[in-house]
């Protein structure tokens, strides 16, 4: 989920200096791997300071055009946080999304006309190489969402023809929303078997279980509902592929009107502002806590992520991947 060069021999100085990433599947801190996603907009003191936690920067984001047919381009900052990360030794993937700013929200007809399509598949697929290879990129991270059932082959054919025109060496992970059955799974447009065999890495994103339009107050990626997403993907996925999803965020429930997203440390703010008290549930590995004029928060924190750590190692997966950089807390 970055200018000019400057003289010659500086030039060359900084490349000698600059530690080589890891290749994808290496191990990092502990001996798992950890993915973070990062905004475009993030100072790249963000990575500096969370680095020693991961192994994967994967920097938002492409966008996909409306008719299907084509991407954004990439943007400065993108290309900075890409050799922030590359500066810390850590591997980068520049993410190609179809959510949409004039939405607000993931766009499922543009998603349509790409996977529909085999000659748009295969040109921007084409189009996310050439960003990659000139690019401070060792990947590709494919975010796209509200995947329509009769669009689950095409979602295997665009990840296919993305490793196809990638250099070998480059990597192609997908995001997966979480599901407790397999038949979840296939109801989302997802066709895991398929998928699997053409990606190097498959980000399981099990948070957003709740969200204040489109359920009551609840946490946002209970550890129950988690176990069960990873042992429904598992027949289909090998585990050293998957990665588990953390949220680095929460949210409130006012009860006269929508909620919104929090960060930890706002929902601490928020708590402590209020005279509240806050109680971490041990069972969904969250913090709740309902303010004086009825706001139920959740959240997710540096505690309920070393959780999800844990339960990541028990079920021997590859690693976790937390959204995001800038909203969690620190990782360590």
């Amino acid at each position: 989920m970055k200018r000019t060069l400057p003289a010659v021999l500086g030039a060359l100085l900084a490349v000698a200096l600059v530690p080589a990433p890891p290749a994808p599947g290496a191990a990092g801190p502990g001996g798992r791997e950890a993915t973070a996603w990062i905004l475009p907009s993030a100072a790249n003191r963000l990575v500096a300071r969370n680095a020693a936690d991961l192994t994967t920067l994967s920097v938002v984001g492409i966008g996909l055009h409306s008719d299907g047919a084509g991407v954004s381009p990439e943007t400065k900052d993108m290309r900075r946080l890409g050799r922030a990360g590359h500066r810390h030794g850590l591997a980068t993937e520049v993410l190609v999304s179809n959510y949409s700013n004039r939405l607000g929200d993931f766009d499922p007809r543009a998603l349509h006309r790409l996977l529909s399509h085999p000659q748009r598949i295969r040109q921007v697929a084409a189009r996310m190489a050439r960003i990659v290879r000139r690019g401070p990129w060792d990947g590709v991270n494919v975010d796209l969402e509200r995947v329509r059932r009769t669009d689950a082959g095409g979602l295997v054919a665009f990840v296919t023809a993305l490793q196809r025109a990638l250099p070998a060496e480059r990597s192609v992970s997908i995001d997966v929303s979480a599901s407790s059955t397999t038949r979840g799974y296939r109801r989302h447009g997802y066709r895991l078997a398929g998928l699997a065999r053409h990606v190097d890495v498959v980000d399981l994103m099990a948070y957003d279980y709740s969200g204040p339009t489109w359920s009551g107050p609840g946490p946002i990626g209970p550890l129950p509902w988690q176990r069960a997403s990873v042992r429904a993907v598992l027949p289909k996925v090998p585990a050293s592929k998957v990665q588990l999803g953390v949220a680095g965020y929460g949210y409130t429930w006012p009860t006269d009107r929508t909620g919104r997203t929090v960060s930890p440390r706002r929902a601490r703010e928020l708590v402590r502002q209020d005279g509240a008290d806050a109680t971490f549930r041990r069972r969904a590995g969250e913090w709740t806590a309902t303010l004086s004029d009825g706001t139920v928060l959740w959240w997710s924190d540096a505690r309920s992520y070393r959780l999800r750590v844990e339960l990541a190692d028990r079920l021997g997966l590859r690693g976790t991947a937390i959204w995001r950089l800038g909203s969690a807390d620190p990782l360590s």
